[in-house]
């Protein structure tokens, strides 16, 4: 009789821990499920690929929004991967084909416009590939030039080209095609004054060949020209903007050195492939405009030449379409070939 209530009980109490275990079990997939999306896409890195090599201003900006960007996502490592050539082409085919998880994002800029207006095959389609998270800033180019250029000033090098016809000048770009190829070719077609283009890899190679006498000159963002201005390595002699740099106080717009109107701003944005959720776009635009939006992150970016623009992906879609018609417009106006 002893034995038999002994296995009565035995049985008993593994029946509680069953229902017990039962309910603990349900309790914590309910509780999991409740959590926010812990989804296994946001354990890897946040990759932001930029097209050119470290030092022009995609690089500058992807680096400044890198660390707060990584604060931003509890710690989340993001990381910076340069894949240059072929006027942003092979960085921008890459990030097209990457998983559309919201883990590989493209740090493209005016090229992105540019390129579907320049070239015939393109490895990607601009506007079917890729759908843009945010609009981070825009910056006028700065025209700089090794220090033997005539002139301290674009109209008074312009002045000594005309008096020396014979003396051929050039200036450095980050590739055919890019926005400092084709605002020199505009204004060269304003002012009268042949310039040999000499496309680099990006605006890192373009200053230091200016640096090295290779290039006379170029045109790039404030933030790329700075550290050699400084150092007295370049001298600028333009702002291709509405108005000068607040560093640069004493150097004049395009504007006013004789072309009334002329402005050339490059600009950056984030991208995503197009198959990325849009509940995922929404959310990395949050991130963006959130880092844009840190006083640390718009105090650098305003010291590097940057203007913060922080906009949705709609917004920076449309742009680009404008973009896109302007520059094409002016290409086949002015029958270009950007195919070499």
């Amino acid at each position: 009789m002893i034995e038999l209530k002994k296995h009565a009980g035995t049985a008993a109490i593994s029946r509680r821990r069953s229902i017990l275990g039962a309910a603990l079990c349900a309790t914590l997939s309910g509780a999991l499920a409740a959590m926010p999306a812990a989804h296994a896409a946001e354990e890897k890195p946040l990759i932001l690929v930029v097209p050119y090599p470290p030092g022009g201003s995609t690089d500058i900006l992807a680096r400044i929004m890198q660390p707060k960007l990584s604060e931003r996502l509890h710690g989340r490592p993001v990381i910076v991967e340069n894949r240059a050539g072929a006027a942003s082409q092979i960085a921008t085919a890459f990030v097209a084909r990457a998983a559309p998880d919201g883990n590989t994002l493209l740090v493209s800029f005016d090229n992105h416009a540019i390129n579907p207006a320049a070239k015939s095959n393109l490895p990607y389609d601009t506007f079917k590939d890729f759908v843009g998270i945010s609009q981070t800033v825009r910056f006028p180019l700065v025209i700089g030039a090794n220090p033997h250029v005539p002139g301290d000033t674009l109209a008074a090098f312009f002045d000594a080209a005309r008096k020396n016809p014979r003396k051929q000048y050039n200036f450095a770009s980050t590739g055919v095609g890019s926005l400092n190829h084709l605002a020199p070719e505009q204004l060269k077609r304003l002012s009268g004054v042949d310039l040999l283009h000499v496309p680099y890899g990006g605006g890192g190679p373009a200053v230091q060949a200016v640096v090295g006498g290779q290039a006379d000159m170029t045109w790039l963002s404030y933030a790329a020209l700075r550290g050699q201005i400084q150092a007295g390595k370049i001298k600028p002699l333009a702002v291709a903007g509405e108005k000068r740099l607040p560093d640069l106080p004493n150097v004049p717009t395009v504007a006013e050195s004789g072309y009334p109107g002329f402005e050339a701003y490059s600009w950056s944005g984030m991208f995503a492939p197009a198959k990325t959720p849009p509940a995922t776009v929404r959310a990395l635009t949050a991130d963006f405009q959130a880092v844009l939006a840190d006083p640390e992150v718009r105090r650098k970016l305003t010291e590097a030449g940057f203007e913060v623009i922080g906009s949705d992906g709609p917004t920076l879609d449309a742009y680009v379409q404008r973009e896109y018609q302007r520059w094409d417009q002016f290409i086949k106006t002015n029958h270009i070939n950007l195919e070499n």
